[in-house]
Formats: structure tokens, C-alpha cells, sequence
């Protein structure tokens, strides 16, 4: 038997595989991603300025992950937007989350209670995602591990992987933020459960789907709701990522030593002009050297030019003085 059987944990994850996400658990992920765009600088006055790039921008959050992932599967990028009642619901939300009358909507989601549930079922949401992004990459190529991982990864956190896009939506271009070079915690756990779901689905891992839906369920909100009472950023994987750089990533090159030679090379070749230079200069000044170079001959030359002015200088002070 298996540890979730043991545990009698097996109704329980056969139940949470049949949960059905339409429509609160989706109008939960709707309403957390919309009000995550609008807490972003800017975008208030974009939302007062273009109310349509403020909607199209609140349609890549919500449906980014189902638009990146057709896109690279070479399918339509506006099938996920064909489902006229999702985008309804979202249309809904977005018009309440930015103009509902005194910002009733949007202050009563943020109090901490209720915006802790709504991202708790935004998270269950996210299971259903990356493990349906990993099932429709695998009926298509089941033999390819990477493209499973990349298209339950793409469906899970497509929202944030698109973020310069839908920046450039709302006339802003900031390419630092860009999630491939610094992952935020949804990224990094969308990532993970795309390769435990990739290996469940080629059968390297020894789990059944739905054991491993409430397994990583259970782990993505706990970690979440630690991270929002807690009041921290900090990501439970650092030491794990820490070690893991440092170990593979941040060693010594083992080209180092022949790129310091190189950089050392053109000082040492400079020194060595500065010390020929010199020599040639002392041979000139005190006879022993052979040749000159153009250019102290040049100063030289010019130094007896300023000699003999200045001699006549002197002597005509000299002889206005006698007259």
C-alpha cells in the first residue's frame, strides 16, 4: 500500500481531484491577480487614462499562462479567450477591482482574512494548471521530458514569464524584471511541480496523480499562508539554492588563471615600453645610448629653440640697460 493509503489520505486526495474549479475557485484567481496588477505602480492612472489597455493587461494576468503555453504548442494564442464566460467572469472582476464606487471591492479583498482565502484557493488553482499544462504536453510528445516541464511551467506562471509583455501593454519597459533573471516564489513553485508532475507522468516518480495533487497542494498553501501572516518574502528554497550555486556555479573557472595572465600582459608589455623609454632618455642625457627616438629628439630640438630665445632675451635686456 502506499503512504497516502496508509494514512488514509486517499478519499481525501480522490476528492480534491474532483473538485471542480469553475466558478469560485477561478473568481478567486481572477480577483487576487487583478488586484496584484493593480497594486503595481502606474497603473492607476493607466486605469483612468485607457481603461482598454487596463482590461487587456488584466486578461494577460489572468490568462497568461493558458496563452503562452498554446503559443508554444503552435496553437491559436486566442483560443484561451474563446471561453466566453471565463472571460466574462474576469471582465466582471476587473471592472469591480478598479471601478466599483468606493472602492468597496478592492478595499474588502484586501483586508488580510479574506484576501488570505482568496489566495489559498488561487494556489489550488495553480495545481490544476501546471498539472494540465504537463497532461496536454505529454498526450502530444510523450517521450519529452523538457517539453512537459516547460509547458506545465509556461500554463502554471505564465502571468509572470510575460510580464514584459504586459508591461509593454501599459507603455512601461523594464527588462531587469524579467522572470527568467530573478524567479519570484510562484515561478520557482510552479517549476517544481511541473517536474514532479513530469516525472509522475513518465513514471519515474512512484505516485499516483491524485496523491501528488494533494501532496503539492497542501505544500504550496501552507508555505503560502506561512509567507503571508508572516509578513515575509523569503523564499523556503535559499539554503537549497544557495548551496546548490554555490557548489555548481559559483566555483573557480578553470580558465582563470589564463585570464588573469592575459589581462596581466598588456600592463607588464606597457611597463616594459615605460622602462625602454627610459633608458633610451638617461643614454641620451648622459651619452651612452646609441639611438633616440623621434620623439626626444623633438623635445630636444625644441629645448634649444626655448634656450636661444631666451639668451636673446637676455641680451637685449642687457644691452638696453647699458644705453
Amino acid at each position: 500500500m502506499d503512504l497516502p493509503e496508509l494514512l488514509s489520505l486517499d478519499e481525501l486526495s480522490h476528492g480534491l481531484a474532483n473538485l471542480s474549479m469553475f466558478p469560485y475557485f477561478d473568481m478567486a484567481h481572477y480577483i487576487v491577480s487583478i488586484m496584484a496588477l493593480r497594486e503595481q505602480p502606474g497603473v492607476l492612472e493607466v486605469s483612468r487614462v485607457s481603461p482598454l489597455a487596463c482590461w487587456f493587461s488584466s486578461m494577460l494576468f489572468c490568462f497568461g499562462g493558458a496563452v503562452l503555453s498554446a503559443i508554444m504548442l503552435a496553437e491559436p494564442a486566442v483560443a484561451p479567450l474563446s471561453n466566453s464566460t471565463s472571460v466574462l467572469l474576469a471582465s466582471i472582476t476587473w471592472y469591480l477591482v478598479f471601478y466599483c464606487p468606493m472602492d468597496l471591492v478592492y478595499c474588502c479583498s484586501a483586508l488580510l482574512p479574506l484576501r488570505l482565502v482568496l489566495t489559498v484557493m488561487k494556489e489550488v488553482t495553480r495545481t490544476w494548471k501546471v498539472l494540465g499544462g504537463v497532461t496536454l504536453a505529454h498526450s502530444k510528445y510523450k517521450d519529452s521530458l523538457l517539453v512537459m516541464i516547460a509547458i506545465g511551467w509556461a500554463k502554471g506562471a505564465g502571468g509572470g514569464l510575460i510580464s514584459n509583455f504586459e508591461q509593454l501593454v501599459r507603455g512601461v519597459w523594464k527588462p531587469e524584471t524579467n522572470e527568467l533573471l530573478k524567479m519570484s516564489y510562484p515561478t520557482k513553485i510552479t517549476l517544481i511541480g511541473a517536474v514532479l508532475f513530469a516525472l509522475q507522468q513518465t513514471h519515474y516518480l512512484p505516485l499516483k496523480t491524485h496523491h501528488l495533487m494533494l501532496i503539492y497542494t497542501v505544500f504550496t498553501v501552507v508555505n503560502k499562508s506561512r509567507m503571508m501572516l508572516t509578513g515575509s518574502s523569503a523564499s523556503p528554497f535559499a539554503v537549497i539554492e544557495s548551496a546548490v550555486y554555490k557548489t555548481l556555479f559559483a566555483g573557480h573557472s578553470p580558465y582563470a588563471a589564463l585570464t588573469g595572465e592575459v589581462q596581466k600582459a598588456p600592463v607588464d608589455h606597457g611597463a616594459t615600453n615605460g622602462t625602454t623609454a627610459g633608458t633610451k632618455e638617461t643614454g641620451e642625457n648622459g651619452g651612452a645610448a646609441e639611438k633616440t627616438t623621434p620623439v626626444s629628439r623633438v623635445k630636444g630640438q625644441s629645448g634649444s629653440l626655448k634656450a636661444k630665445e631666451k639668451s636673446k632675451k637676455a641680451d637685449t635686456t642687457t644691452c638696453k640697460k647699458i644705453n
